[in-house]
């Protein structure tokens, strides 16, 4: 027993509760309006009893529950507590695996000499994060990272849950196909059609068999429902991608609506990547239409950039190409993320001086708020129509 996975309950609605008393026990859902058509990014426990969840428009989650508190997202605080919470799992291992702001796995196996057993550490960090940040997790401790997973999800919200080796067939037997690892709606469906419902009768199937219906991760299945998974703990592992995107109050028809909107992703996105300390190699552009058609291209860049303009650039060439107005919804995302590379011999120049004035910014905005300098563009385009963040 060796791995624990630590899942914060209704992290962003928790995190909102805590700091406001006075919608402590009330249903509380974070994300955007009605009038941004907005979506929940997060729900309370008690909001949840009502039907309201996660991605789940702002609209309906109003209609299941009138009384619902609704709090705009303040994704600046939660990272700050997500980097808490890390400092606290950081304490007991190195070995710290982040998923998101509000998950990640441990791997204790050098640590049980200093901290004691995996239920011990696991007991500990429920503690110090209930009393030193005044929130729940739900801890599931097994011997590899789908057992841990799957264990910390066993008895939400505050829940603790070990599963031996011993037990693993024993516990997952009857849980749904759609609970293993990987397994997403099409795959959870072609086994449906198979006649197959749980892990149990996954395990039923010849390797053959699931390796003709679903190729090398018919191999995955085969072991994961006999509970065998040999994925390490990858201390430090990055995001592969960082985005943002912004659903409309109203569909937009103007492109030059559209091109203010994605420079102000830019910005966002391009200070993100120089705050973390890493740049890019990819743009992805996305696209929502009125009839909900969802629409993604990418374009790779000839050398990994932090700089905004860059980074526009690319996303305004994807929606000349390939934008056909009116939009409902604007993405912009940087993938192929890297750490910052050393200067090459023969730099360009342009590049040198636009990443010495964006430094320049940057210490600005640092010392005065985000909004101390306004790109000219950004400031021409004050006083359009309106539009929520989801």
């Amino acid at each position: 027993m060796c791995i624990i996975h630590c899942d914060m309950d209704a992290f962003y609605a928790s995190v909102e509760q805590r700091d406001d008393p006075s919608i402590r026990g009330r249903p509380v859902a974070v994300g955007g309006g009605v009038q941004q058509r907005g979506v929940i990014s997060a729900a309370s426990y008690e909001a949840r009893r009502y039907g309201v969840r996660s991605a789940m428009p702002t609209f309906k989650a109003l209609r299941l529950c009138p009384g619902l508190v609704l709090v705009p997202p303040d994704h600046a605080k939660y990272e700050r507590v997500s980097g808490e919470i890390m400092r606290i799992f950081l304490h007991y291992t190195p070995l710290v695996e982040p998923l998101s702001l509000d998950e990640a796995f441990l791997d204790v196996r050098g640590s049980e000499g200093l901290f004691g057993p995996a239920e011990a550490i696991g007991r500990e960090i429920q503690r110090r994060i209930r009393d030193e940040l005044g929130l729940t997790v739900s801890v599931g401790i097994g011997p590899n990272k789908f057992l841990a997973k799957l264990a910390s999800g066993h008895r939400k919200p505050c829940g603790f849950t070990v599963i031996p080796a011993g037990e693993a067939v024993e516990f997952i037997s009857p849980l749904p196909v759609s609970r293993l690892w990987g397994t997403g709606a099409r795959t959870a469906e072609k086994l449906h059609k198979m006649g197959v419902q749980t892990i149990g009768e996954v395990r039923r199937l010849p390797l053959a068999t699931l390796e003709r219906g679903f190729g090398k991760y018919g191999r995955v299945l085969y072991e994961l429902a006999r509970g065998i998974d040999d994925r390490k703990v990858e201390p430090g592992h990055a995001a592969k991608s960082i985005g943002r995107e912004v659903t409309f109050a109203a569909d937009v028809y103007a492109m030059d609506q559209l091109q203010f909107t994605l420079r102000e992703l830019a910005e966002i996105l391009g200070r993100r990547l120089r705050k973390k300390g890493l740049k890019c190699g990819s743009v992805t552009l996305k696209l929502k239409y009125p009839d909900f058609r969802l629409v993604t291209r990418c374009q790779t860049l000839g050398e990994p950039t932090d700089l905004t303009s860059v980074i526009f650039q690319a996303g305004e060439e994807l929606l000349r190409r390939h934008c056909a107005p009116p939009v409902r919804l604007l993405g912009l995302s940087c993938g192929k993320l890297t750490g910052v590379s050393q200067p090459t011999l023969f730099p360009d120049e342009k590049a040198v001086k636009e990443a010495r004035v964006t430094q320049a910014l940057d210490a600005l905005k640092d010392k005065y708020g985000e909004d101390v300098v306004r790109v000219g563009r950004l400031l021409r385009g004050k006083g359009r129509n309106r539009h929520g963040e989801k």
